[in-house]
């Protein structure tokens, strides 16, 4: 009995703070603390519970679930000794190395639950794309993708083209397209307040007219196409550009025999006003497959435009599709011709620049930044090695012109080139006011 509670003096003793002045306080202290485990006791298994040492209260109040309904004496809580056993007891219950054990499995189970998400959505994917074919179509057409946002494309002078009508032409029931028609800058102050009935009447002039076909995504407000027809304008060039059906403030549902008929439309409606002025055919990106698909129209019915550029065009939809940077993590995948190109096909989306240059037959001029990311420039220069021995080229000048990619052209820049008046006056020839300059 002797040694058991000398035992527990010594523990107190330890417990007590080393700064204690007095003998009385540390008398006071345990004193307390003797409260504190007589109230730990009352929250063991009952009063018919024997009475036990003060270590034993202890064990039992750390074992017990009501621990945390007791509510020690303020005086013992204020307690150096109460203080310590609390920061004892929270090392004995959750120890550095359990609970470092405990927290890295639940981050490990955590990052295997993320891995399997992520294979699953990745594998989840193609499937979804060859059960609805239509998904591959919006990726392609981009449609939905409205830049710049919050512009009325009712107003091309607010985009700077103040010498711009904006019209809507329908090619069939239920499509309407909308049109920008930008004269030559010569005329700026002349087309100040004038209405469509004189912009239409101004493509009768003597000036030259370019038929431009956009790409995928946005809008003919978009900020490099309005940069492009800048530019053409100074040079003495008509700009005429629309969006298909679907884009912008187009109404009707994209396809490619759709935006084909349109581009169709509107050459019409433009040689019908043009009289014998040369009108020229300006693809970009998607717009080159528009283009090459117009132009063997036009030449299988015999009445080809005065030439055709293409920028930054590719072969065909499918060899784009592989190329193109958004399918990099499934380019290895097994099946990715059947998973991603096929439903392509499926969908009646061809775009086959590369058949179609075979059957051209009007002067070809190819222009192609080899920094492009988007459209590989391999596909350009592999287009132009189709189109050059083609027969029906035998009597046009057919032209390849690299960009450098230290330019930093890229895939939509190309209109930024101090050489590109040069360029055209070359291969088109020289533009009315160079001439009468």
């Amino acid at each position: 009995m002797r040694k058991r509670t000398d035992a527990v003096a010594v523990k107190h003793e330890r417990c007590v703070p080393l700064d204690s002045p007095s003998p009385g306080s540390t008398a006071a202290v345990l004193d307390a603390d003797c409260r504190l485990k007589r109230n730990l006791r009352l929250a063991g298994k009952g009063p018919t519970e024997p009475r036990c040492t003060a270590d034993e209260g202890m064990k039992r109040a750390l074992g017990s679930p009501s621990l945390l309904q007791v509510s020690p004496d303020p005086s013992a809580c204020s307690s150096p000794i109460f203080r310590t056993r609390c920061t004892t007891v929270s090392d004995l219950c959750l120890p550095t190395a359990v609970n470092w054990h405990c927290r890295r499995k639940r981050m490990w189970f955590r990052l295997r639950k993320i891995l399997f998400c992520v294979l699953g959505l990745y594998v989840g994917i193609p499937f979804l794309i060859k059960l609805c074919p239509g998904i591959q179509a919006k990726l392609i057409f981009l449609n939905f993708v409205r830049v710049p946002y919050f512009i009325d494309l009712k107003k091309p002078q607010d985009q700077g083209l103040n010498h711009t009508c904006n019209y809507y032409l329908q090619p069939e029931e239920d499509v309407t397209i909308g049109v920008w028609h930008t004269v030559p800058a010569l005329w700026w102050k002349t087309a100040q307040g004038k209405d469509q009935m004189w912009y239409e009447d101004a493509l009768a002039s003597s000036y030259p007219i370019i038929l431009y076909l956009h790409g995928n995504a946005g809008t003919r407000g978009g900020d490099h196409r309005v940069e492009l027809y800048k530019v053409l304008s100074s040079l003495g060039y008509h700009v005429v550009t629309f969006d298909y059906r679907g884009w912008g403030d187009s109404i009707g549902t994209p396809s490619e025999r759709g935006m084909t008929y349109d581009a169709l439309h509107v050459f019409d409606w433009i040689k019908a006003r043009s009289g014998d002025n040369p009108v020229y055919i300006w693809g970009h990106s998607l717009g080159t497959g528009v283009a090459t698909n117009l132009v063997r129209r036009l030449c299988e019915r015999e009445t080809p435009p005065e030439a055709l550029i293409l920028e930054s065009p590719f072969t065909n939809i499918r060899e784009e599709a592989k190329s193109h940077p958004f399918s990099v993590i499934y380019r290895y995948f097994p099946g990715f011709d059947w998973f991603f190109l096929d439903p392509i096909t499926s969908s009646g989306i061809k775009f086959a620049n590369d058949e179609n240059v075979k059957h051209i037959s009007c002067s070809l001029l190819i222009l192609h930044a080899e920094d492009d990311p988007v459209v590989p420039f391999q596909l350009g220069r592999k287009l132009y090695n189709i189109a050059a021995p083609s027969r029906s080229f035998r009597d046009f000048k057919v032209q390849f012109i690299p960009f450098h990619s230290d330019l930093g052209y890229r895939h939509k820049y190309i209109y930024k080139s101090p050489e590109l008046p040069r360029i055209l006056r070359e291969f088109l020839g020289k533009s009315e006011p160079e001439l009468q300059h």
